[in-house]
């Protein structure tokens, strides 16, 4: 599965799935979510996933208030997130929204860079009573990049996990519910494949309870 030039070449390459992790701690449950949605989505799309853990950028990320000022892999992770052709973000509740190292990390994303581009939302916390941090805080940050989030968000909290893993066969459902139903989307976005286009095809929703 992967997208076509606008020339209509036959030129093909594998469709690009980056994640970014905001926590600020290694290892993380955070990390450990990003990294299965990732996945998940590379799997069924064709794609090749690359997670993005932004706590070793910390100084790098901090080292001046410009694109400019900060270090190689810094910017070299930036540019990964800008050439994405699906971004999946995932902060922890930190006093109610996302790390400030998340923030941080986006300050310095190019303002236009994000237009149109698929955006996946989650977000861990330490019980379900933060989940609303996926619809209050982060939806309206992609918002401002005219970002296309992708309508259903995943938030997992600490019971979902074993040892930072998922371990949870109700929220691996949720992973794959919400995957499920953004595929018709990224097919119509990515243009992809005829034959997986209409692999892509889903119900018109999905069940009550499937969140």
């Amino acid at each position: 599965m992967s997208p076509h030039s606008d020339a209509g070449d036959a030129e093909r390459r594998p469709i690009s799935v980056v994640g970014v992790s905001g926590s600020p701690t290694q290892p993380s449950r955070t990390t450990a979510l990003v990294q299965e949605v990732a996945e998940t989505f590379a799997e069924r799309v064709g794609g090749v996933a690359t997670v993005i853990e932004l706590a070793p950028l910390l100084t790098e990320l901090g080292s001046g208030p410009f694109r400019g000022d900060i270090g190689p892999a810094a910017r070299a992770a930036l540019e990964a997130v800008e050439a994405a052709d699906l971004i999946v973000v995932g902060s922890p509740a930190y006093r109610a929204t996302y790390t400030g190292l998340f923030k941080l990390f986006f300050d310095h994303v190019g303002q236009h860079a994000l237009v149109d581009k698929p955006i996946v939302l989650t977000a861990t916390g330490g019980s379900d009573r933060h989940a609303l941090l996926v619809e209050h805080q982060m939806r309206p940050l992609f918002g401002f990049f005219q970002a296309l989030t992708v309508p259903l968000g995943i938030f997992a909290n600490e019971g979902d996990f074993t040892d930072y893993r998922v371990d949870s066969a109700e929220l691996r459902s949720r992973i794959g519910t919400a995957v499920q139903r953004t595929l018709p989307l990224l097919a119509m976005h990515l243009r992809l494949d005829d034959e997986l286009a209409a692999a892509a095809a889903v119900p018109a929703f999905a069940r009550p309870d499937a969140f």
